[in-house]
């Protein structure tokens, strides 16, 4: 009668598990082939050559807007006024969402860092001339930022924190199935303390 409880636990938790190892790891397959890859080009990062393309685009602001520049804020750091922010938008074919600006008595500076690459736009708040630089690094620096969570915004951190969930539910239940099967794997233990244990001795011996 034991046994056969014994069974039926161990079909319930096989059933379960299987089911959640699947699906978990359908789910963060394509993540984590992304941040496996990437892990092996942010080591190589030095041996990977990136030659930097930068575009540089000028405008001249509407006169009508000027004095919307001329008004101070009320701190060094403040949101373009929403009018000037769409028209240079509309001009440059940029995205400001709503990036705080620096301003000083002569122009407004924005810094605009993107994953693989680096931007800044600046105003003169006399003249209303635009400077706009745009510096890309190509797709493996995209890649790598993205690894790295770097001026990726909310949406793409809000990925990572779901993808590492995933990736921590297709873990355990692979450690628990090992678990359930290490009875007819003799090797499975050995394995996953070799797993442990490699690291650690790099970790101890090798960095410093």
């Amino acid at each position: 009668m034991t046994s056969a409880i014994d069974r039926q636990g161990r079909s319930f938790w096989l059933k379960h598990l299987h089911r959640w190892h699947w699906i978990s790891s359908a789910a963060c397959l394509i993540g984590m082939l992304l941040f496996a890859a990437t892990g092996i080009t942010l080591n190589h990062a030095a041996q990977i050559e990136a030659t930097p393309v930068i575009t540089t685009r000028a405008a001249v602001l509407p006169a009508d807007l000027l004095p919307l520049l001329r008004r101070p804020p009320q701190a060094q750091q403040a949101t373009l006024p929403p009018v000037v922010a769409q028209w240079l938008e509309a001009r440059l074919a940029l995205s400001l969402s709503g990036e705080a600006a620096e301003w000083s008595d002569d122009e407004i500076y924005l810094s605009l860092p993107r994953p693989g690459g680096d931007a800044w736009l600046t105003v003169d708040r006399a003249s209303g001339e635009v400077a706009y630089e745009l510096t890309g690094r190509g797709w493996v620096s995209y890649l790598n930022d993205l690894h790295k969570g770097r001026n990726t915004g909310a949406a793409w951190r809000w990925f990572i924190d779901v993808f590492a969930g995933l990736a921590l539910v297709f873990c355990i239940t692979g450690l628990l199935l090992l678990h359930l099967h290490a009875g007819r794997r003799p090797a499975t233990w050995p394995l996953v303390g070799l797993g442990l244990v490699v690291p650690l001795v790099l970790a101890i011996l090798f960095i410093h």
